[in-house]
């Protein structure tokens, strides 16, 4: 960061999803090594991660963003470029490592938990293209209009995988595609706990044949 930079973060309001110092060493340290040609950023990435993490945190529009921040059409575009790029699941990765290896754990999980919650949504985002895909996003169960997300975690709690679907989605066919092509990233993983929602010998099968994983 420039001394230019530092000058206006120390000046703008503090908000509690700002980095902190030792954050952004971590965040910094997943990142890229920059090119060294191209014309400089106008606006420092530590701002643009803070006026990121400050709408993922709130739930706010993007152009609800205070104005202290960077313009929020800045910040948008690196949010965008950096999920278009992977660049978001690679911090996620070298950070659920780290954070295994802090609690004496190895870097990669050989055991996990598998599991789906629905999540209301409101009413424009809830409908899908045509009736069906708007029916399907009903959970029956909870009388919701919902999505549903289905996830596999590691036994410290840490996402291995995340998928969303609507909401009628069964718990095992959404299995199906939270698990699909996941041997490779997650080698160590074994064994996969669930509850009776998973139950079935062809979904047990089925994670054999796919990862070799005991379900």
């Amino acid at each position: 960061m420039d001394a230019r930079s530092r000058e206006l973060r120390a000046l703008r309001q503090r908000y509690h999803t700002d980095l902190s110092d030792a954050e952004w060493g971590h965040l910094r340290g997943c990142l890229p090594v920059p090119k060294a040609a191209g014309s400089p950023r106008r606006h420092c990435l530590r701002e643009i991660f803070d006026a990121i993490f400050y709408v993922l945190k709130t739930g706010c529009h993007w152009w609800l963003l205070p104005h202290d921040f960077p313009p929020w059409q800045t910040a948008f575009y690196h949010f965008r470029r950096f999920r278009l790029s992977g660049l978001w699941h690679r911090i996620f990765t070298i950070l659920r490592a780290y954070e295994r290896e802090r609690s004496g754990r190895n870097p990669a999980a050989s055991a996990a938990i598998v599991d789906s919650q629905s999540v209301k949504t409101v009413e424009e985002s809830a409908s899908w293209k045509g009736y069906e895909a708007h029916r399907s996003c009903y959970g029956a169960g909870k009388h919701l209009k919902c999505r549903k997300r289905h996830l596999l975690v590691d036994t410290l709690g840490l996402p291995l995988s995340i998928y969303v679907t609507p909401a009628d989605v069964q718990d095992r066919v959404g299995a199906r595609f939270l698990l699909t092509g996941l041997a490779p990233p997650v080698p160590r993983l074994e064994k996969i706990w669930a509850d009776g929602a998973y139950s079935g010998e062809p979904l047990a099968e089925w994670c054999r044949d796919e990862g070799g994983w005991d379900l």
